[in-house]
Parts: C-alpha cells; structure tokens; sequence
C-alpha cells in the first residue's frame, strides 16, 4: 500500500533550498547517510550524456554517503567544463560533510547547454548541510523539480522476517518523457539489508516495466537518472538469493515505482489527462510492451484523447505501426474512466456505440485504455497523457 509521504528511513537525512540557480523556488538538494549506503542505478540511453550522469554512474559500484541535486540547469552538453563543475560538486560536498569525494553522487536536471553557476550551488550545499535531518528529507521533491506542477514521493513498508523495511521515494518529471526514462529523475531510499547485486538485478527488472512505460512527448533526456540506495541498516538477515524475502523487495519496489510513473505521466506537460494502456493476451512479453508503447506514444492517440473524442481507429492504427504482434481479428478493445465504460472492438470487428456516453467517459482525467489480444499471455502497462495546446505553450518558453 502505497503511503504518499516521505517516511523516515533510520539514518538517512536530507534537506534542500534556493540556491540562485533559478530564479525562484527550491533548487539544491541533498540526501546524506552517515552509514554507507549501497547503490543501484539505471540512467540515460542517450548518447549525449549529462556530465553527471558519467559521474554517478562510474560510482554506483562502491559504498556511498551521499547524492547532490540540483534543477534549473542540466549541466548537459557542457563541455570538459562540465565535468570538472560535475566532480567539484562532488568535493564541494564531501568538504562540507567530512567525507570523501567518492563516496558522494550528483545529478541535474533543468537546461541544456548552460554551464552550471558553481559559486552559486557551492554557497548553496554549505547553507544546506547544517539543516540536514530525517524530517528535512521530506523537503527534497521540491529541490529536484523544473516544470512539474506538484512534487511526486511516496513510500512503502513491508516486513521482511518480522523487521519492518522501508522504502521512501521521490521522483520530477514532466516532459521529456519517453520510454528509456526521459526528463526524470528519481531517488528511492530503503534500510532493505540486500545483497548489491541483487538490489541492480531488482531495479533494472522492475524499471522495465515502470519508468521505461511511460511517455510524454517521445523525446528521451540526457540526464535520466534512478537511484536505490540501502543503508542496509534494518536489522533482519542480509538477502543474498532469489528467495521469498527477495521477492518482497521486488514487489515493493514495483509498487512504489509504478506509482512514480504513473505520478510523472500524469503531470504531463500541459497534460489534462493520465492515459493508462493496458495490454492482455500477447504473444510475448516483448511484444506487449511494444504494442503498448505504440499507443501511448502516438501523438494522434493523445489528441484525440485531449479532445475526448472516441477516435478509437487511431489506437488500432497505433497497435498496428507499433512492432509488436497481433492478429487484428482477435482485438478486442474497451475505454474505461469514472464516467463508465465503452466496449469499442471485439474479436477484431467494431461495436456500435453511443457517442454521448463515450463523451461522458473520455471527459474524465483518468482513461483506461484495454486491448485484449488471443496471442498469447503476455501482458503489460504503459502510462502517458494527452497532448495540449499547453505543452506547445510550455516548450515555446522554456528557457524565459
């Protein structure tokens, strides 16, 4: 059950504040445990990497104590430049917490192509470390967002052994959503006492079906981070094999992840409405996530949900352009909201339907779109939103 606050995890603090490096709002933030915390990390598949991005990710085999945020800059396309500023993050905070420059981690997220003011953020990571605490960690979402309309967090428990294990975690998002994480970073904090292995293996199976369903606009980021970090401090016996306990962990981890996704594709920039797209009966894993993805990310599909109209050809087009197998006389396909719900194919052929009722349904702000296949049983979840004049509005102006 998924608890939508930042819960305390023993031992690891946070705190953030406005440093200057946009013009208003929260935009340095800091995570801190003074145990070492074991990581694991999914990042950016595209080739124009952020400075930080290769900073952190060189780092996520060791034990660390810390990770540096800030938004409003990406320090992205920066040059030699932006490197060094990436790695003197590190120091600036490792000096201001008496640890060493490798056990800290960095990540940014804002505009491309503009070096980061580093007079600013190291003023800024001194003025923070002194209000670090586990209450000031709840602070953190609102140093890590850009043009996110609410800040996105949420934790889960669970008992492993009769211990009780947290996991608290936040994530920013808004556009730049694509699959291959896009625009969005997100920082989970756990006590889980997990092998390091095991904790990746966890991660890069569940971000494949959280972070990597999801789509705003189809453009992929060069910042995209995910971070688990385990203190390991919760007392019951280490996991160390795929067993049950390991198990628990994973489904934790999906849930709280899920919910993450689904919290960055509903704050779609400019975005109206979530868009759920749910995929049953596939021939195969692969494919039913690539006939979801086909759908959600089509920029028709997304208008025409903007505009609440039943559209519904431009789905099975989307199924169809996707990549993924089906036969189209086994399609069934049904739109669900709270205004109702529409059975719009079956079998492969069309249904009559009342256009009244499905405006009704489509007006809502969450859409469920269901497509059962007769291929197979696979299936798979992907999340996005409309697309609005608004986005246009947004994306026009970013950098003023």
């Amino acid at each position: 059950m998924i608890e939508k606050k930042i819960l305390a995890v023993k031992g690891i603090q946070g705190n953030a504040l406005h440093s200057g490096i946009k013009f208003k709002n929260k935009d340095l933030a800091v995570i801190y445990s003074e145990t070492p915390m074991i990581v694991a990390g999914a990042f950016t598949k595209n080739l124009t990497v952020a400075a930080p991005v290769i900073v952190t990710k060189e780092k996520i085999h060791q034990p660390v104590k810390a990770l540096v945020v800030n938004s409003g800059n990406a320090n992205a396309a920066t040059g030699p430049q932006g490197l060094k500023d990436a790695m003197d993050t590190c120091q600036a905070a490792a000096t201001a917490l008496g640890i060493l420059p490798e056990e800290v981690l960095v990540s940014s997220t804002g505009v491309i192509g503009v070096p980061l003011p580093m007079a600013k953020l190291i003023t800024g990571i001194e003025n923070l470390v002194p209000g670090l605490s586990e209450e000031n960690l709840a602070l953190v979402p609102e140093g890590i967002i850009t043009t996110d309309t609410f800040t996105k967090f949420g934790s889960v428990t669970l008992l492993i052994d009769g211990t009780r294990v947290t996991l608290t975690g936040m994530a920013k998002g808004s556009g730049m959503i694509h699959p291959n994480m896009a625009t969005m970073l997100s920082f989970i904090m756990t006590d889980a006492n997990i092998d390091h292995t095991l904790m990746q293996r966890a991660l890069s199976e569940v971000v494949e079906d959280t972070f990597n369903m999801i789509s705003v606009d189809g453009d992929t980021s060069t910042n995209d981070m995910v971070l688990v970090m385990s203190n390991t401090r919760a007392g019951h016996d280490k996991i160390t094999q795929e067993d049950s306990n390991y198990h628990l962990f994973k489904a934790a981890l999906y849930e709280l992840l899920e919910y993450l996704s689904m919290s960055i594709a509903k704050d779609g920039e400019g975005a109206s409405k979530l868009l759920k797209v749910q995929v049953r009966g596939a021939q195969s894993k692969a494919d039913a996530r690539l006939l979801a993805k086909g759908v959600i990310t089509s920029s028709l599909v997304k208008s025409a949900f903007f505009g609440a109209d039943a559209n519904w050809g431009r789905i099975i087009s989307a199924l169809g352009a996707s990549g993924g197998y089906l036969d189209p006389q086994k399609v069934d396909l049904t739109l669900k909201s709270r205004g109702g719900s529409i059975d719009l194919m079956r079998d492969g052929s069309p249904l009559g339907f009342d256009e009244d009722k499905a405006k009704t349904i489509l007006i809502e702000d969450e859409i469920d779109i269901l497509i059962t296949l007769g291929d197979g049983e696979a299936e798979a979840k992907a999340y996005g939103c409309d697309l609005t004049y608004d986005y246009v509005k947004i994306n026009a102006d970013y950098r003023s």
